[in-house]
């Protein structure tokens, strides 16, 4: 895959920008595609050159939280077959407490139980991560538990944005390591 033109590369940035900085003051479903382009500065035909609607563009600018959090729940690896710590990486606290920062955006994206357009992008990039790892170091059963890491980290991470579960990010950076450990330890 070529590299994205460094024009493409920063429009898109600042649309992505943009839509976060709108999304601030209100929710999605309140921002229009007018607003997003004037603060970013560019023409509305450029906005749909690179994005077919704003869920779209929100996905996109929402990436970063899916790339956060993989490399949150691996901050702890130094190298391939390390042994996981009893305690969370802080890396996870401060995933969540970062996360916090923009849930109603997230909210939007990630339903309860961890469906939606940012919910499917987390699982797939959790779930190949952990069975990237598992395989490497030559561990059982690779894809159950990819799979039921990538469904139980997604799901939690959904369901304590929409409010269900009470907890501070420390508290959940607890729970959720203590949770996946046992998901990769069970078999």
């Amino acid at each position: 895959m070529s590299p994205e033109d460094p024009r493409t590369a920063r429009t898109k940035a600042r649309l992505r920008e943009s839509l976060l900085a709108e999304c601030a003051d209100r929710p999605l479903a309140e921002v229009s595609v007018s607003a997003v382009v004037r603060r970013a500065g560019v023409g509305r035909a450029t906005f749909y050159l690179h994005y077919d609607d704003l869920p779209a563009l929100a996905v996109d600018a929402c990436a970063d939280v899916v790339h956060a959090a993989v490399d949150a729940l691996h901050a702890w690896q130094t190298g391939p077959g390390s042994r996981a710590p009893v305690r969370p990486p802080e890396a996870l606290a401060a995933f969540f407490a970062g996360a916090a920062g923009h849930a109603p955006l997230y909210r939007t994206l990630l339903l309860p139980g961890g469906a939606g357009p940012l919910g499917d992008r987390l699982h797939l990039e959790l779930r190949a991560r952990a069975h990237a790892e598992r395989t490497a170091v030559g561990a059982p059963h690779s894809d159950l538990v990819a799979s039921a890491v990538a469904a139980a980290f997604t799901g939690v991470l959904a369901d304590w944005l929409h409010g269900h579960i009470p907890a501070t990010p420390p508290e959940l950076a607890d729970q959720v390591w203590s949770l996946l450990l046992a998901l990769h330890r069970a078999v």
